[in-house]
Formats: C-alpha cells, sequence, structure tokens
C-alpha cells in the first residue's frame, strides 16, 4: 500500500441519470469546494455534490477527490469521504501513516484498510488538510487496474492541490555553485537520512561543470564491521544499469549497425512476444521505453532463475508474455524488455558470442573502457571478492540486518535490465558524459548528442510531469527538467540524476532497502541546495521513517513468527508451479523455510480476514513475498500472484 502513496469532453450517460466526462488528454479539474487535479486521458470523471470520481477505462477501479470539510483527524476525514463516496464500502481499518506536508497542504496522511490477498483489490486513502478543511482522495479497485494504470493514478493523486495554490518552479532561476557549504549541507541531509531510516551506507559522488566536486561515502559496508563506504566501494546499482545499456545501443545507432526505429524482428529474428500483433510493431526503441503493453512479470525470474539460467530464457520468457494493455497506452515497466535489449546489443558487436558473454564484452569495450569505469564490472565473484557494500533490510521486528546476497544472484540472466555493480568514482563518469552529451573529458566524441539525447525524449507519462524515455526518465516537477533513474535490488537502493540547466549531477548508492526512501528526498535536496528551495527533503524523509515503522509494527501483529504449528503442520514436502518451478518446505526446529532453489527465506503465517492462510517471507530484503494456502482438485497447493498475473503450486 505505501506504493499507492507514492480541452473539449466526451460524454457517456450512466445509470441515474449522471454524466461521465471522458477525457481525450490530461486535463485539469477541481471539486465543488476548488481543490484542483488532472483527470488522466481516458478516464471518466463524475462530479457529485461534494466530490468527484475518476474511473478506469476498465471501469473497475475508481478515484475519489472528496471535499470533506472539517475533522477530528485524518482517520475521521476518511471515514466521512467513505461515507459520500461509498457508504459502508471499506475494507477494514488498518493505520494511519504521516507523510511530509507540502504543495500547499499543512498535513498529508496516509490511510490504509485490511485486504486479503485473494480480493485482487487495492483500496486506500489519502487525507489532505489545509487549516481545518480536509480533502481526502480515495483508491479503491481491482488491483489488475491499478498495476497497468499506475501512472495514472500517480498523476491524478500528485496533482490534487487545494484551490488557488501554486506550484513552486525553478524555472529561469541560475543555480548556485555547489561550494564548500552546499556540498556540506548535501552530506549532512545524507546523514541524517541515514539516521532516521537507519542505512549502514552510502556512496555519494557530485560533480559541477565539468569537476566532481565530492566523490566519497558515509557510513559502513557492513553492520557489525567498522570498514568504511569509499568512493571505490562497489554497489549493485539494479535499473540504473539500463541507462548504460541504452548507451551502448546508441553507440550502435552511431556506428549504423542499428537503427532506433528498426523492427526489432529484423535484428534478431528469434524476437517474439505471446501477442504476434505487437511483435510486428516492435521497433528497437520501444524494447527500453516501458510502452508496449508488456507487464512486469517478475515473479518467473525471482522464482525460478539461477545463475546458470542461460540469457537466452529472457527470449523464452518474452514469447510466453501477453501484452496487458495497447500499444502506446500505458507506462508498463519490463525488465525482460530491457533485458532483451542488452542482448541484441550485445549480440550485434560479437554475433558468435553466447548472449551474455558478448554483452559483457559489449559493454566492457564501449561503455566502461571508453569512460574510464575500470571498476564496473556484471561479475558478481569478482565484486564480492573486493571493495563492495553488503544487502541490509529491515527484520520481521523493524530492526536493520545483514541479508543473504542469494536473492541477487536471480538477475544475473537479465543482467542488461539490473545487473551491474558499480561505485561512486565510476559512476559519476557517466552521468558526467549526460551532462557533456556525449563528449569525454579529454574532449573526445564518445557517442554522438543526437543519440544519446533521443534516449531522453518524453515518452509515455509515469506520473505528473514525469516521463520515460528509454532507460532514462525526465522529471519537470520543479519547472526545470531532471534527468534521472533508480535501481532497486534487494537490499540495494540507487538513483543517478542530473540537472541539465545547472550543469550539475549526482549518484547516490545504498545498501538497505530503506534507502529507498532517501532517494526522491535526495533529488529535491539537491534543487533546494542548487535554486533556495523551500525545505521539503528533510520532513519528506523523516515522515518516510515514522511510517515505515508504523507499518512493520501493524503487520508484525498479524504474523505469527515462527509459522503457527496447525497451519505448518499442513504444508506439503514439496510444490510445483509451471512457471515458477519448485518450492522445498523445510523445517530447521520451529522454523518453517521456503527454499526456492536460487535463495530460501523463513516464513511467518498469517490468518488473513477472508478466512485464507498466508505463509508470508520474512528473511531481511526477501520479505513479503505471500503464498496464500490453497486446495486444488484434491492436492495441496499455494497460490501467488502480482499485480496482473496469479500463479499457482501444487504438491508433487
Amino acid at each position: 500500500m505505501r506504493a499507492f502513496v507514492m480541452g473539449l469532453l466526451a460524454s457517456a450517460c450512466l445509470a441515474g441519470g449522471a454524466f461521465a466526462q471522458v477525457a481525450p488528454a490530461d486535463t485539469p479539474g477541481a471539486t465543488p469546494a476548488g481543490s484542483t487535479f488532472t483527470q488522466p486521458k481516458e478516464w471518466s470523471a463524475t462530479t457529485g455534490a461534494k466530490d468527484v470520481v475518476l474511473t478506469a477505462p476498465e471501469g473497475n477501479a475508481s478515484l475519489a477527490i472528496v471535499d470533506v470539510g472539517p475533522a477530528a483527524d485524518a482517520k475521521a476525514a476518511s471515514e466521512a469521504a467513505w461515507n459520500i463516496f461509498h457508504p459502508g464500502g471499506h475494507p477494514p481499518f488498518k493505520l494511519t501513516e504521516p507523510l511530509a506536508a507540502h504543495d500547499g497542504w499543512d498535513e498529508r496522511t496516509n490511510v490504509q484498510y485490511e485486504t486479503s490477498p485473494n480480493e485482487h483489490r487495492l483500496t486506500g486513502a489519502v487525507a489532505l488538510r489545509q487549516g481545518n478543511r480536509w480533502t481526502v482522495v480515495i483508491a479503491d479497485g481491482s488491483e489488475s487496474t491499478w498495476d497497468k494504470r499506475g501512472a495514472a493514478i500517480y498523476l491524478a493523486l500528485a496533482s490534487v492541490r487545494p484551490a488557488g495554490y501554486h506550484r513552486e518552479s525553478f524555472a529561469g532561476m541560475t543555480a548556485h555553485p555547489l561550494d564548500d557549504a552546499r556540498i556540506a549541507a548535501l552530506k549532512d541531509f545524507v546523514k541524517t537520512s541515514m539516521d532516521e531510516l537507519g542505512v549502514p551506507g552510502v556512496g555519494l559522488a557530485l560533480i559541477d561543470h565539468g569537476k566532481v566536486v565530492y566523490e566519497g561515502g558515509l557510513g559502513v559496508r557492513e553492520l557489525g564491521d567498522a570498514a568504511p563506504v569509499d568512493a571505490n566501494t562497489l554497489f549493485m546499482i539494479a535499473s540504473n544499469t539500463k541507462g548504460m545499456t541504452t548507451l551502448l545501443l546508441a553507440k550502435l545507432v552511431d556506428q549504423g549497425k542499428l537503427k532506433w526505429d528498426e523492427p526489432v524482428t529484423e535484428v534478431y529474428p528469434a524476437f517474439r512476444l505471446g501477442d504476434e500483433a505487437t511483435t510486428r510493431q516492435v521497433l528497437m526503441r520501444h524494447l527500453v521505453c516501458a510502452c508496449t503493453g508488456v507487464p512486469r512479470k517478475d515473479l518467473d525470474w525471482i522464482f525460478d532463475t539461477n545463475p546458470a539460467t542461460p540469457p537466452s530464457d529472457t527470449f523464452k520468457e518474452l514469447a510466453d508474455t501477453q501484452p496487458t494493455s495497447k500499444f502506446g497506452e500505458v507506462f508498463q515497466y519490463s525488465n525482460l524488455m530491457a533485458s532483451a535489449a542488452g542482448y541484441i546489443g550485445g549480440h550485434i558487436v560479437h554475433p558468435n558470442m553466447e548472449l551474455g558473454h558478448a554483452y559483457d564484452l559489449a559493454m566492457r569495450e564501449q561503455i566502461f573502457t571508453p569512460l574510464g569505469m575500470n571498476a564496473s564490472t556484471f561479475d558478481m565473484a569478482r565484486a564480492l571478492d573486493g571493495d563492495h557494500a553488503s544487502p541490509h533490510g529491515d527484520d520481521v521486528d523493524g530492526k536493520p540486518r545483514v541479508a543473504n546476497m542469494a536473492f541477487n544472484y536471480v538477475v544475473e540472466p537479465a543482467r542488461p535490465a539490473g545487473g551491474e555493480w558499480s561505485s561512486s568514482h565510476d559512476l559519476i563518469k557517466y552521468v558526467e558524459l549526460e551532462i557533456t552529451q556525449g563528449v569525454l573529458p579529454d574532449g573526445t566524441r564518445m557517442v554522438s548528442t543526437e543519440n544519446l539525447l533521443a534516449r531522453r525524449k518524453p515518452g509515455v507519462s509515469t506520473g505528473e510531469d514525469t516521463f520515460y524515455g528509454m532507460g532514462l526518465e525526465t522529471d519537470a516537477s520543479w519547472g526545470l527538467t531532471v534527468v534521472h533513474h533508480g535501481g532497486s535490488l534487494a537490499g540495494y537502493k540507487s538513483d543517478i540524476m542530473l540537472v541539465p540547466d545547472a550543469q550539475v549531477g549526482a549518484v547516490l548508492l545504498t545498501n538497505s532497502d530503506t534507502g529507498q526512501d532517501m532517494l526522491r528526498p535526495f533529488m529535491r535536496r539537491l534543487l533546494e541546495v542548487l535554486y533556495d528551495g523551500k525545505p521539503i527533503a528533510a520532513p519528506m524523509v523523516a515522515a518516510s521513517a515514522k511510517g515505515i515503522q508504523v507499518e512493520i509494527a501493524k503487520e508484525r501483529t498479524r504474523l505469527a513468527v515462527p509459522a503457527a504449528p496447525d497451519a505448518a503442520a499442513g504444508l506439503a514436502g514439496r510444490y510445483m508451479s509451471p512457471e515458477l518451478g519448485q518450492i522445498i518446505v523445510r523445517r530447521e526446529g520451529a522454523t518453517v523455510v521456503f527454499d526456492f532453489g536460487a535463495w530460501k527465506s523463513e516464513v511467518a503465517s498469517r490468518k488473513n480476514d477472508d478466512g485464507t492462510t498466508s505463509f508470508v517471507t520474512i528473511d531481511p530484503t526477501n520479505d513479503g513475498f505471500n503464498f496464500v494456502v490453497d486446495t486444488h482438485d484434491g492436492k495441496r497447493g499455494l497460490i501467488i500472484h502480482d499485480g496482473q498475473h496469479e500463479y499457482r503450486y501444487t504438491e508433487g
């Protein structure tokens, strides 16, 4: 649920005489009391006496923006909003957690409700207060639709503001240089954020007008070990790999070996999607645009992949993957598609090599060596043998712990999408190339400006004033463009960012899952330092830190650790899924462990509100995978699902 917090109109008649206005484009709107918002393209809007209800094109998910007025607190305001939108229609209340106050609101609170996995329902609310009056945004509907249309949700939710509020903008302003005082301010922000979020170590680098003004580390590589993080400490950078994969493609376009608008099947005939019509439409640029309608489908490689899985399996998985939205309709992030792009690029450079080796060598020759990124690697053994940061995550009681590295090995077969190890020292060189638009420090042009910038061209919308290009995202939330991309693997969260107007860039690498809640605030803090912005970043981190602990504590009350003996007694010793492989159930004293082959985790049991029982993984960084006990054709089973897919395991 925390992820949630994260023209002319055509009219159609509804039952009861109401009219739903369907937006042909993202359209400004307002509630009856004057709160403003943006109605997403193709969503319908129905206005009542005290609310506006935005409904997804599928018709099974809605956002209600409700003018509540005075209320005792966020929970009371949310209850009043439900009584206006859908009386008696919400699940049991779970918890409230604070959000940072900004965008004209004096108070912002996330309100969560209890739902059971088999409901496939997403329900929640954000309560917003200005003065003594509340506006509440309610989300309710099909989890599949929310997963597919998450960008539209973020657009609508982020755009809700009080009547008359004018957004802060840095457009046209001259940035301050990153002098000693401003560098110190950024480092202080990182230190404080680490303390609040429980992040053991951070790699940080800053560049201003071609000069690296800071590179180094804060904190330690591993809890319980005094070895400090430094500029050369390696972290897994996860999806930050994508920008360098598309840089490889840009160089191949420069070399005449590839065209952005070339059909993928002409470049690599073995490429297929589950839908033949979409296969024919996919050009090389579309592999990395997150716009083809291909969903994430990450559970397939998380549970049924190991270091020995051949990279060619990327193409087998894609051949079995059906698009779930129209081509170019919505943002749907796909690691498999980005993985395919990298392997095709490597194959073009080294056509006679195995796909993984070809990609690794092409990246070394074409990207790492020219940039002087000498420590960067896709070799897990090499990285772990040297100066590297260990992964960390909170345990089931909210305490930071060193995590097992095994989970992260599953990215190796899809490494063009997220398997790179790098350091702040190395990555700032890549950021510098983005700032110079393709020119190396010695004046040599590494890649053409045209093809480097093609990767940043705004494509599909990811939210309010944010767009995905090709392995890079552009963010114009504050009146100027920030180019960036985040990265997330178990125990590693990171971001690279540059502000082209200021000729400033940054690298932020963390070795903890809670580092995720530092990334966007750091981007905001960088802009505050450059442009004397309002101090919003620090409260963002403080609110996140409190919210994390509130949510962990509440969920802990629902978990039996170790798993309840009566529930555990009903488990089979082995389960099989045709898509996800096997689970071996191991009992280590009172502890129950699910072993997936490449990685494993202790599981807790959970009694859900619908009467079902779940087993939930709880090891640090591997937590939160929810397996619902099931019986099918007389056999014991387990069910797990992501936003748009359900997978069934059967004993055997």
